[in-house]
């Protein structure tokens, strides 16, 4: 049984679940408040607070976990990434008061005090960066230590920056970039069967992350123009073209097209006479 451990709330939950889900594993738990589900005969899901999911992996108490990167720099624990699974974006980054005249790392005063619940990677960067500050461990609502006189500063993590601009506060650098990875304890590679186990896990969840963003698109075209059409759905390694039964001059198109590129790809296709144009999502996506 491989465990998972899962955060049981905030940012990074539901999209932990929803990945694990279009991969293929079923949540089966007793009820919603459960601290542990069961995704099939070889997994089971722990839900712990993201925080700590980091420490449980290293100790052991689950084989992989699902939390942020900015979790995992800041426990410093020995850990190996497997995959990096795209959502919960978002930045690590120091705050200063709109009003303090700060619009740089470079000029932050000697002495400065810095709240943040990441006090690791908050000295580890003013360090690499040359500033002498003083580093004011918090445990959230650092937007507001400014305000209260705990601290000059923050860093704090950024998604749209509305809470900052809020607060008063703007932007100065940015420390870490952030997202949600899939990590394991290293040695859980090495296990016969354990390891053969995660490697699978982490290929279905990468199918399903390779799969964002991408549309399957499907056309009817004419053969004299498959020149053309190469151009225009150049695919993962090409299109792929099939025979249109009782149709002799037509071929049915296929590829993968990026979502962002289905208003240009669709408008190139129909100028060059395609017909029966069906663009449908892709679960999963394998190489």
């Amino acid at each position: 049984m491989i465990r998972i451990a899962l955060p049981n709330k905030g940012r990074l939950a539901e999209g932990a679940r929803e990945i694990l889900e279009r991969a293929g594993l079923e949540f089966d738990m007793a009820h919603e408040r459960s601290l542990q589900a069961s995704l099939g005969g070889e997994f089971e899901a722990l839900f712990v607070r993201a925080d700590d999911i980091p420490e449980f992996v290293a100790d052991g108490a689950a084989d992989v976990g699902i939390t942020g990167r900015d979790l995992v720099e800041e426990c410093g624990r020995e850990l190996r990434v497997l995959l990096d699974l795209g959502f919960g974006r978002c930045r690590l980054a120091v705050a200063a008061r709109e009003d303090d005249g700060i619009d740089a790392v470079a000029a932050i005063p000697a002495g400065t005090r810095v709240a943040t619940a990441f006090p690791r990677l908050a000295r580890r960067y003013f360090e690499a960066a040359g500033c002498d500050v003083v580093i004011v461990p918090v445990s959230g609502a650092a937007e507001v230590a400014p305000h209260l006189g705990v601290a000059d500063i923050i860093v704090d993590l950024v998604s749209t920056g509305s809470t900052l601009k809020t607060n008063g506060l703007r932007e100065v650098a940015t420390v870490l970039e952030s997202s949600a990875l899939l990590v394991s304890r290293p040695a859980i590679l090495d296990d016969p069967l354990a390891g053969r186990k995660v490697r699978e896990l982490t290929v279905a969840l990468e199918s399903v992350v390779r799969a964002e963003g991408k549309r399957y698109l499907m056309a009817n075209v004419r053969k004299d123009a498959l020149a053309t059409v190469k151009e225009i759905l150049p695919g993962i390694s090409g299109p792929t073209i099939v025979d249109v039964l009782d149709h002799g001059d037509w071929v049915a198109a296929h590829a993968v097209v990026d979502r962002r590129e289905l208003y240009r790809v669709i408008a190139e296709l129909k100028a060059i006479g395609a017909t029966g144009i069906l663009v449908t999502k892709i679960e999963r996506l394998m190489p």
